[in-house]
């Protein structure tokens, strides 16, 4: 036996074939090379000499490798440029789903690089090529590299359009031009009052009927209207200042209560009691469960009291006066705990929101323009907006998380306002006059306005609750100029 240990050859050869049977030949013309594999015989072995001539001999391509794009599917090992554990989260969860869960068990016999229990990094990862543009049909949310990028591309979502013209106009001859009174309001069963002159108005929106629920007669006058949450009775205030009570489906008064010594302004109701507000400086509590005209007595203004609103959950009520007073009061004290005073001219507008709770919004006169956010629960200022023009109404959306305005000197316009950003949805403009009156349909898409001008005015502002989309410039009714009485 030979001793002798025999040199391990570097080629993997068959079996019957040694390595002087192998040669490689190199053509300048090509920089490819043609590997040869031949058979033992001299013949076959001296006809190869020549490439031109006919051969039996097997062989195969190697394409050159400066010439391929192997970097282009990353099959070419390098440091990535990204961090280390950028996307390695990603990387083990798509092994996982690949390979199995026990993929990450195996270990590399060479250090973890390669080997069949390993697969390399840059296994099933494709890298974009940049040396061409790139097309715009088929942008990728994978980076250049590897991993997912981290900025999202989203579509910024474009501005509500609100039409700008009002869909439907009525004439309501003898609509009074006075800042500090309240004379339109729509029921939870879809009826407008309007208090014009010395008679109140219904119009029902669903078939466009009018009806005439009561006149005061030649000594007095309506100066306020509100329909209780239900929709079914309605309190009028009148200029002698007595608050009487209407139903409104049988147009029968239930009840008339005194106290105030001269024109009732406002009205407002909650879920029992009805709060009065008056020229005499004084806020009634009413209840119709008692047989006294009033309950309770709030004393606090110093002027005329011409803005009062509930809170949603009837526990804080909401008062503004000619006295540039904004008073907030609850049911178990009759002092206000809270008294703002930053408004510099009358306030008679004010909004609680239905979205959030304890937040209030509050409308100056012609000396302040401002609309003021509160926080009722400690009393700050949260934000403020000069709207140019002196604010007569404010009314919140149920549907979406704005308000609208209503103004008078010097623009006569009307503002729709996202919160809590504070930018102008729309703009409306169309009544001659200042725009002293606002109420909300009940679905909350639709506002009808009242001007010194004696029009009322409809206008589509806010989309439905359920699909949030833009409001159309079609209404209910047919577009035109009709007379309420």
């Amino acid at each position: 036996m030979d001793s002798t240990p025999r040199r391990k050859s570097g080629l993997n050869l068959p079996s019957g074939m040694n390595e002087t049977s192998l040669r490689l030949e190199t053509f300048s013309s090509s920089s490819s090379f043609r590997a040869v594999t031949c058979v033992s015989s001299p013949r076959a072995i001296s006809s190869l000499s020549s490439p031109s001539k006919t051969s039996s001999c097997s062989d195969r391509f190697i394409p050159c490798r400066s010439s391929s794009r192997l970097q282009t599917f990353g099959l070419i090992e390098k440091g990535s440029p990204v961090k280390e554990g950028g996307n390695e989260a990603y990387a083990r969860l798509l092994k996982s789903e690949l390979f199995g869960s026990d993929f990450g068990s195996f270990s590399s016999p060479a250090g973890g690089q390669g080997g069949l229990g390993s697969p390399s990094k840059n296994m099933l990862r494709f890298k974009t090529d940049h040396s061409g543009p790139n097309s715009p049909y088929s942008p990728s949310i994978l980076g250049h590299d590897s991993g997912i990028s981290s900025e999202s591309s989203t579509t910024p979502k474009p501005p509500r359009k609100v039409p700008k013209t009002p869909h439907k106009v009525l004439d309501a001859p003898s609509l009074q031009d006075d800042f500090y009174l309240n004379l339109v309001d729509w029921s939870s069963q879809n009826v407008l009052a309007v208090g014009l002159g010395t008679c109140v108005y219904l119009w029902t929106a669903s078939n466009s009927k009018v009806t005439r629920l009561c006149d005061l007669g030649p000594n007095d006058s309506v100066c306020s209207l509100q329909w209780t949450r239900e929709g079914s009775y309605i309190s009028i205030g009148t200029h002698l200042g007595q608050v009487q009570v209407w139903d409104g489906t049988q147009c029968k008064r239930v009840r008339t209560m005194g106290g105030h010594q001269t024109r009732t302004s406002v009205l407002a109701w909650n879920s029992r009691t009805l709060a009065s507000g008056s020229r005499d400086r004084n806020i009634l509590q009413h209840d119709l469960r008692v047989s006294s005209d009033h309950v309770s007595k709030l004393i606090g203004h110093k002027s005329e009291v011409c803005g009062l609103k509930w809170s949603h959950d009837d526990r804080e009520l909401a008062s503004g006066g000619n006295d540039n007073q904004l008073l907030v009061w609850n049911q178990h004290s009759q002092l206000p705990v809270l008294t703002l005073t930053e408004h510099t001219a009358a306030v008679k507008a004010i909004a609680w929101s239905p979205h959030q709770s304890g937040l209030l919004a509050s409308g100056g006169g012609t000396a302040d323009r401002c609309i003021r956010f509160w926080n009722t629960t400690n009393g700050h200022q949260l934000n403020h907006v000069d709207t140019g023009s002196q604010v007569c109404n404010l009314a919140w959306s149920k549907n979406v998380n704005e308000l609208v305005s209503t103004h008078g000197y010097s623009q006569n316009q009307i503002m729709v306002w996202k919160y809590p950003s504070l930018s102008k949805v729309a703009t409306l403009v169309g009544h001659s006059m200042r725009v002293l009156y606002l109420a909300m349909s009940p679905d909350g898409q639709t506002i009808v306005t009242g001007a010194g001008d004696e029009t009322l005015r409809f206008w589509n502002v806010f989309p439905s609750m359920k699909t949030q989309t833009p409001v159309k410039d079609t209404g209910l009714w047919s577009l035109g100029r009709t007379q309420i009485r």
